[in-house]
């Protein structure tokens, strides 16, 4: 059985490559994408300690215990404006469903191998587990995009971006089929340097959870609160509690999945020399009101599946 904390491995034995990523739900199936790192390390030419550019991962499951490989769902192969190349930068991809067009829109922090580009990379699939297709790469509204989420509040949605070197988190709205802006955008947590932002809605309050940005070295999450989407959010507290709360259980927040009501952080944590080594985590959320409290747990969901 998976546990928290540590790699995961599939219905076959093999290791998870999901890292980065989310958990989206559709017609009673969940799927998972994630960064696949699969591969060893290297150091590319701008000096950066990664892996080779393998692709986006996808694994299904019914029962959110076990998980099934369904391939990478998005590569080189499937890239017909040649953008993607081993050297690529290809990180934290989100996926939305456009059910008036029915697809399936994946957003992913996009960079060139020295980080200096930040920007995106979009691409839509006709189904959940793809081919997804390179629809363009670009900078939301012109500013710069790190790490990322999506987040959609009803029939709007939201790139959430880090920008300004890591200073300011953008909330950059996406036009109605989820591929492009619609030029408004709003800031929050100006000069507080947030990171690997999520974002989630429950009662009266709109809750985001944010890493601080020490490269790969694991900080304190905190996390925010607002009856307003994107302003009046009030950075508050760690929400974690007990031992290694400090350093986010020595991982790092990618996304927020609501499951019956119940909602649950995933982490990442990351081996930094050895990323195909990297394991997950899904903790419950208590939510107490305007409060948050995240504690640690060795099963999966808090053993609440």
């Amino acid at each position: 059985m998976n546990k928290n904390g540590q790699p995961w491995l599939d219905d076959a034995g093999d290791l998870i490559q999901a890292h980065g990523g989310m958990i989206l739900q559709h017609d009673g199936t969940y799927y998972w994408y994630g960064e696949n790192k699969g591969v060893a390390n290297y150091l590319n030419a701008a000096g950066v300690n990664m892996v080779p550019f393998v692709g986006i991962s996808c694994y299904s499951s019914l029962d959110l215990k076990t998980w099934h490989n369904a391939g990478i769902v998005l590569s080189q192969a499937t890239d017909p404006t040649n953008t993607l190349t081993q050297a690529s930068i290809c990180e934290r991809p989100k996926v939305l469903y456009d059910a008036a067009n029915q697809h399936f829109v994946m957003w992913c922090h996009y960079d060139t191998p020295d980080y200096k580009f930040a920007g995106n990379l979009v691409a839509v699939a006709t189904g959940p587990t793809g081919p997804f297709q390179v629809q363009k790469v670009l900078r939301p509204n012109g500013k710069e995009s790190r790490d990322m989420t999506l987040f959609q509040d009803g029939d709007q949605a939201y790139l959430i971006h880090s920008s300004d070197m890591n200073k300011t988190l953008y909330f950059s709205e996406l036009t109605e089929d989820f591929t492009g802006f619609t030029g408004f955008n709003a800031k929050a947590f100006v000069d507080q340097e947030r990171e690997a932002p999520t974002v989630f809605h429950e009662g009266d309050w709109y809750f985001t959870i944010t890493s601080g940005c020490t490269g790969w070295r694991p900080n304190p999450a905190l996390f925010s609160r607002g009856h307003f989407l994107f302003s009046n959010q009030k950075l508050i507290n760690n929400p974690c509690t007990g031992p290694k709360a400090s350093t986010t259980y020595d991982g790092q927040p990618t996304f927020v999945l609501q499951v019956d009501g119940h909602y649950y952080l995933m982490l990442d944590h990351w081996q930094r020399f050895d990323l195909k080594h990297s394991g997950y985590s899904i903790l419950p959320i208590d939510i107490q009101g305007r409060d948050l409290t995240i504690p640690w747990v060795e099963q999966p969901f808090g053993g609440q599946l």
